[in-house]
């Protein structure tokens, strides 16, 4: 398929945007109001979903999959990509990335912009491609999932935000709380090629963004590029060292062969002995039983880049 059958024709398709109001009442509004000036007009056809909450928009998004739209936007950070991808996975239908969060990992890995701005620049002159997503016992994730303390602390995080309200000194001492509740450590057996390894950890990180270990200054970039996926196993199995570690990775003075053990793969299996466990993926948690089967899907999701190559958040 050449470049010119690549492109995608915005002025003949319907188009959707799936969006989460819960982040903030006027900022939805700004943004529905951006989307409908200069996206809409260019449309064959625009309309607008909004999920009241955060928990709505894995149904949300299945739902718009099934009408037969011919794109699907995705507005908002990582959690709202995540479960717009999950719905459209292996179903064909284009996803436009319009970035909203605080991160944007998926989107600064796709190269489509920062902002939704940017974002919005690239659908208006985008071409469709390929690329890989994360599965967990059938979920997909973008950019990471995590058992053990993680996400713990996202649980922990969430009822301070309801007693406390939002702010940055709320979500460092969600870390502190849940990271002093952490009592017992995961004994892990992870199989891989046929092979077993037994590991004693507080944290499993699983990673499928490149951009992501780029920021953390951790290997395995280039890996995740050639489609496969990074887990990093934290060598601490208590409270203290593991906050050093977060430190250390905070810092930028993380060394892999000193806090993690790192496996790198396409597919792999981790059995904890609880029957089931809490899972963080792409800022969200979900409880999963283990064995948690792990594997890369080559090409599940067709998304639209830049028509001319370029990569707007290196550019």
């Amino acid at each position: 398929m050449d470049k010119a059958e690549l492109r995608f024709d915005l002025g003949t398709a319907r188009v959707c945007a799936v969006m989460n109001s819960g982040s903030g009442r006027r900022r939805h509004h700004e943004t529905a109001a951006l989307l409908n000036k200069r996206l809409a007009p260019h449309c064959g056809r625009f309309e607008m979903r909004v999920a009241e909450h955060g928990r709505d928009l894995p149904q949300l998004a299945r739902d718009v999959a099934s009408e037969g739209f011919d794109l699907v936007i995705a507005v908002g950070g990582d959690g709202t990509q995540s479960a717009v991808a999950g719905a459209l996975a292996g179903t064909g239908i284009p996803m436009g990335v319009l970035p909203g969060g605080t991160f944007n990992y998926f989107a600064r890995d796709l190269g489509v912009g920062e902002t939704i701005e940017e974002g919005i620049d690239t659908i208006l002159d985008a071409r469709q491609s390929l690329t890989d997503l994360g599965e967990v016992n059938g979920l997909i994730f973008l950019n990471n999932i995590s058992l053990g303390a993680y996400p713990q602390i996202l649980k922990t995080r969430e009822g301070i935000y309801r007693r406390w309200g939002r702010s940055r000194l709320a979500a460092y001492w969600s870390v502190a709380v849940a990271l002093r509740r952490l009592r017992n450590p995961m004994r892990l057996t992870a199989r891989v090629d046929g092979e077993e390894q037994h590991f004693t950890s507080a944290l499993v990180f699983v990673a499928r963004s490149a951009y992501q270990l780029e920021t953390f200054g951790l290997e395995g970039a280039d890996a995740i590029r050639d489609g496969r996926m990074v887990v990093l196993v934290a060598k601490a199995s208590r409270a203290m060292p593991l906050f050093r570690s977060a430190l250390r990775l905070a810092f930028g003075h993380s060394a892999r062969d000193e806090d993690f053990d790192m496996i790198v793969t396409d597919r792999m299996e981790i059995e904890t002995p609880a029957k089931a466990q809490l899972v963080a993926h792409d800022g969200e948690k979900t409880r999963l039983a283990s064995p948690f089967r792990m594997s890369v899907r080559r090409d599940a999701l067709r998304v639209l880049l830049p028509a001319d190559g370029r990569d707007k958040t290196r550019a």
